[in-house]
């Protein structure tokens, strides 16, 4: 528990965020939930059934610039968090282990 005497600094950390690039990352992800969300259901605040318990994955992954204009689709959390990474946590390739087997 880091903030036990004093309050949490909501304003920096969003900043923070904001600095790192990850508030629009975050943002992206959304607008494709949302989109499938609306698709499957007709409404944004509704989660649709097809996607309960699973991911929605780009085919280009946003930390190697992708959008959602390049295309996203529904996966499997396995499927979608397999990929290799480095140690600081960055992606490394963006084929599963699962995909190279084959």
């Amino acid at each position: 528990m880091p903030y036990v005497n004093k309050p949490r600094p909501y304003k920096k950390e969003y900043q923070q965020q904001l600095a790192r690039g990850e508030h629009d990352n975050r943002m992206e992800r959304q607008r494709a939930r949302r989109a499938v969300d609306k698709r499957d259901t007709g409404l944004e605040t509704e989660e649709s059934p097809k996607r309960k318990g699973k991911d929605i994955a780009h085919r280009v992954a946003l930390s190697k610039g992708g959008s959602n204009k390049d295309g996203y689709f529904i996966q499997s959390e396995a499927g979608n968090r397999s990929f290799k990474r480095n140690s600081s946590g960055a992606l490394v390739s963006e084929v599963s282990k699962r995909e190279r087997r084959k």
